[in-house]
């Protein structure tokens, strides 16, 4: 992939991300949280017209209206931020998703953006709460200077009651057979509550090409959720006296991988909360080089040794894709085991996870899922992933688990089977206020403490939420890419209705 199509790559990338592909769960507000006012009355004059403009077009779903759009009532500064083709991308992508929107309020947070107008909507496909969020230019008749899909919370001026257990998850099935049979979701779900399974779904082809149905069963992709089991596995050898989180990675990162100058300034703590400085191994070399080259760790050193540090260690946030991997080197370093044999062992086995693993590609693994996106282009309607993606995952992501044995993992976490319960408290600390702990996302909000993690990629998305204090498990997988996530975020939505009593 040359530089230019990586650029447009991020760019197309950050879109999504804005689009709140990958956002957090956001049932409703909280005490102490950044407070906003909802008034259900679209602005008069130009700006209210270009609002209106725009959710005309994003609701007619159409490429040639989206473009007239672009070029008539955006600057030209916005529509160069990047390529035609990948504006028609996020939009069509983002509508394939939300459904058609309807306006409900204008948002004003306090303290106030001066320069953004906050429209809230509601999407048809789930019935969430969604943004467009606006910058107006004024020098150039309030054309769109600026614009963002995002999730939104519950409007100021809705009342949401609250539900029956029973009547959240009734309508939890409503949401996912419309979704379903929309074809915007493959995959399973599974909620449970402590050691009761309450819901279970299943829908969607794991090949298209056979026409094979998924199964409750089916291994899915996990993208970036290896990283909880490596943080898990890097947790009980600190319980054991191995190593220390305070050591320097030097200590087990060899200059064939990373400078000694480089490794001697980052330590165990700072790979398991993103705060290395390293970047991601899914660079230029990675994306012209055959997927093949890449199965054990130490296939990874020609995408890892070029790296530099994008700031001192512990100095900010930063996910990192190298740093998470690097820590099953620090496990392979330490043990003296082979990092797939030591998870295998040591997360998988006492969880009860039997089907889960780091599986090659180009084995007949039964029962696995292939990943998928639409594709507008293709005769087929959709394109794989099997060239984009690993051949097989690792450390820091691309192996693959089931729902139902993400909820094993979450019950053998919880009840203290995998870590003590310090070790626990230790690794769901936010470290670096970023809502992030020790390869897991971290966060409290109306479902009270909630840790997980999710992962994505083209043809591939999936999603774990733990509550802690409701003792709720939500388990999404998708092989279709960005269709975990809003799932996932319906779902809370939802459970966070339940009366905690209840």
């Amino acid at each position: 992939m040359s530089t230019t199509r990586n650029q447009t790559v991020m760019k197309t990338l950050t879109w999504l991300l804005l689009a709140g592909a990958f956002a957090p769960a956001l049932p409703a507000q909280q005490p102490g949280e950044l407070s906003y006012h909802d008034e259900s009355i679209m602005p008069e004059g130009i700006v209210g017209e270009r609002i209106e403009s725009m959710i005309e077009t994003f609701n007619s779903g159409d490429p040639e209206r989206v473009q007239q759009f672009l070029q008539d009532e955006t600057t030209s500064a916005f529509r160069s931020f990047a390529p035609m083709e990948e504006h028609h991308q996020v939009f069509a992508s983002t509508y394939r998703q939300w459904g058609p929107v309807s306006f409900h309020s204008i948002r004003t947070y306090n303290p106030a953006s001066p320069d953004e107008v906050i429209v809230i909507l509601r999407d048809s496909n789930f019935g969430s709460w969604r943004a467009f969020t606006f910058e107006f230019d004024e020098n150039t008749d309030h054309r769109v200077s600026s614009f963002a899909f995002n999730s939104a919370r519950t409007p100021s001026n809705v009342d949401e009651p609250s539900l029956p257990q029973a009547e959240a998850i009734e309508e939890v099935a409503t949401v996912l057979n419309r979704i379903c049979d929309r074809d915007l979701f493959s995959g399973t779900v599974l909620i449970a509550r402590d050691d009761d399974v309450l819901f279970t779904h299943v829908c969607g082809e794991a090949s298209k090409r056979f026409h094979v149905p998924n199964r409750l069963d089916t291994k899915f992709n996990l993208g970036s959720m290896n990283k909880m089991f490596t943080s898990v596995a890097i947790m009980q050898l600190v319980e054991r006296g191995v190593l220390s989180l305070d050591d320097p990675i030097s200590e087990y990162v060899d200059e064939s991988w990373l400078p000694r100058t480089t490794t001697e300034r980052i330590t165990v703590h700072h790979l398991l909360t993103h705060t290395s400085g390293l970047g991601s191994y899914f660079n230029d070399t990675y994306w012209q080089s055959s997927r093949e080259n890449f199965r054990e760790l130490d296939d990874y050193k020609p995408l890892v040794k070029t790296e530099t540090l994008a700031f001192e260690p512990g100095a900010e946030f930063r996910y990192s894709n190298t740093g998470m991997f690097l820590l099953g080197v620090v496990i392979e370093s330490a043990t003296g085991e082979n990092y797939f044999d030591y998870i295998r062992e040591h997360i998988y086995a006492p969880a009860g996870m039997v089907g889960s693993d780091s599986y090659d590609m180009d084995m007949p693994v039964e029962n696995l899922a292939i990943g998928y996106d639409p594709s507008p282009g293709s005769d087929y309607g959709y394109e794989n992933n099997l060239y984009k993606h690993v051949i097989r995952g690792g450390p820091a992501g691309g192996g693959f688990s089931t729902v139902e044995d993400l909820y094993r993992f979450a019950r053998a976490l919880t009840n203290e089977k995998l870590l003590s319960k310090a070790s626990l408290e230790r690794m769901w600390e936010d470290h670096a206020g970023a809502d992030y702990g020790y390869g897991f996302s971290v966060a409290d909000g109306a479902l009270g403490r909630m840790v997980g993690h999710g992962g994505g990629f083209p043809g591939l998305n999936s999603n774990l939420d733990i509550m802690l204090d409701r003792g709720y498990v939500v388990a999404v997988m998708s092989n279709y890419g960005s269709a975990a996530t809003p799932v996932a975020m319906r779902i809370n939505g939802l459970l966070a209705r339940v009366p905690a009593t209840s």
